[in-house]
C-alpha cells in the first residue's frame, strides 16, 4: 500500500481519487483549501475515523502550507511515496486582457504551475527513497493544444506539462515515474458554467480516479508518461 499526498478540491477530482484509493487500502493525506467543505461528506474526519486518512489545509499559493502539510504527513505515515496533483483553477483570461486581469494571470501561474512545483520539490527526498515513487499530475488537454481564446489557462497548463517532463527526467534514475493526465472537460465544479457540452457526456471524476488506481498498480517499466482522455473529438493532438 502507498502513502499518498492528494491536492485538490474537496468536491472535485481530488475527492473522488481519495475515496477510491482509501477504499483500496492506501494511506491518504488530502490537502484542500477549505477543510470545512468536507463536513458531512465521506471524507469528514468526524464520520470517517480511518487511521489511513488525514485531512490538511493546503493553499497552493503559500509555500509554508506545502511544508507544513508534508511534515504532518511524514510524522503520521512515516513516508510519502506518491503525489497526485489535482489542485488547479480556471480563468477565462484572453490574449488581449484588461489591466484588471493581471491578478487572474498571476493566480493561474501560482496555483497551476508553482503549486505543483513547490509541493513536488518539498516531497522529493521522500519520493526518492524506495525506487518506486509516483507523481500523477492532472494537466488538461489545454496543456497539449490551445483551443479558443483561453490564453492564461492554456499558458499555465503548457508550463505544467513542461514541468512534468522535467520531473520525469530528474526522477528517472531514482525510480520516480511521472504521469500527466490530460482530459478535456471533466464533470466537476470547474465545468459547471459550460453549457454547450452535456455534463453526462463529459469525463467523470470517478473515471479519473479509476485511471489513477490502475497507474499505481503498474511496475516502473510500464508507467505511461502521458494519458490523453477524449470526451469529444480532438483533431490537433
Amino acid at each position: 500500500m502507498r502513502n499518498i499526498l492528494i491536492s485538490g478540491s474537496s468536491r472535485g477530482i481530488g475527492k473522488a481519487i481519495a475515496l477510491k484509493l482509501l477504499k483500496e487500502g492506501h494511506y491518504i493525506s488530502l490537502g484542500v483549501r477549505k477543510k470545512e467543505d468536507l463536513i458531512n461528506t465521506k471524507l469528514d474526519p468526524k464520520l470517517n475515523n480511518s487511521n489511513r486518512l488525514i485531512i490538511n489545509t493546503y493553499d497552493a499559493t503559500n509555500e509554508n502550507s506545502s511544508k507544513e502539510w508534508i511534515e504532518r504527513t511524514v510524522k503520521t505515515f512515516k513516508n510519502i511515496d506518491t503525489i497526485i496533483h489535482c489542485a488547479g483553477i480556471f480563468k477565462r483570461t484572453s490574449l488581449i486582457f484588461n489591466d484588471n486581469d493581471m491578478q487572474d494571470i498571476e493566480n493561474l501561474w501560482k496555483v497551476n504551475v508553482m503549486g505543483p512545483w513547490i509541493l513536488t520539490k518539498d516531497a522529493w527526498k521522500y519520493l526518492s527513497k524506495n525506487n518506486s515513487g509516483r507523481i500523477i499530475v492532472l494537466v488538461s488537454m489545454s496543456g497539449k493544444r490551445s483551443k479558443g481564446n483561453l490564453a492564461g489557462y492554456s499558458m499555465s497548463k503548457f508550463a505544467l506539462m513542461s514541468l512534468c517532463q522535467t520531473m520525469r527526467n530528474e526522477g528517472w534514475e531514482k525510480g520516480i515515474r511521472v504521469t500527466a493526465i490530460c482530459p478535456g472537460w471533466v464533470n466537476t465544479d470547474m465545468a459547471k458554467e459550460i453549457n454547450h457540452f452535456p455534463k453526462k457526456d463529459m469525463t467523470q471524476a470517478n473515471d479519473i480516479a479509476n485511471i489513477c488506481s490502475n497507474l499505481l498498480d503498474l511496475p516502473n517499466s510500464a508507467v505511461p508518461f502521458e494519458i490523453a482522455i477524449n470526451c469529444q473529438l480532438e483533431k490537433t493532438i
